[in-house]
């Protein structure tokens, strides 16, 4: 096993901690969220004769949906168009949050064996 000098392991230690910071910092800039996807649909009828059938640029709409996974189950939920941007920003904030989870946890597994050595030389000290 590769030894490390203390100064080193501690200046090491120290930026973890100091990014851990950070990104906790961010983690608590994250807003209302909800997983899932806001989609924006044009819609044909089921009539024959209606223009919507012929030509894509005159199909019904938008219409808008909210569509998320739930206990193996994808669930839609209709929005009124001023709902939408409320549902697509929520949205955002999750995959920030996700991106910020995974970077801490990322981090974490770095930082945790030096942390774990040194606790361990510490104890070996005493």
């Amino acid at each position: 096993m590769k030894k490390f000098k203390p100064t080193n392991t501690n200046n090491l230690i120290a930026t973890y901690a100091e990014r851990f910071v950070s990104l906790k910092r961010d983690l608590n800039a994250v807003g209302y969220f909800c997983k899932g996807t806001v989609l924006k649909r044009m819609m044909q009828c089921g009539q024959k004769r209606c223009a919507c059938q012929h030509d894509p640029s005159k199909r019904h709409g938008p219409y808008f949906e909210w569509t998320f996974k739930a206990k193996g189950k994808t669930i839609s939920v209709h929005l009124q168009p001023e709902e939408a941007p409320v549902y697509q920003k929520a949205a955002g904030e999750y995959r920030k949050l996700k991106s910020l989870l995974t970077r801490m946890e990322r981090l974490s597994r770095i930082a945790l064996p030096r942390l774990a050595r040194k606790a361990l030389s510490d104890s070996e000290k005493i």
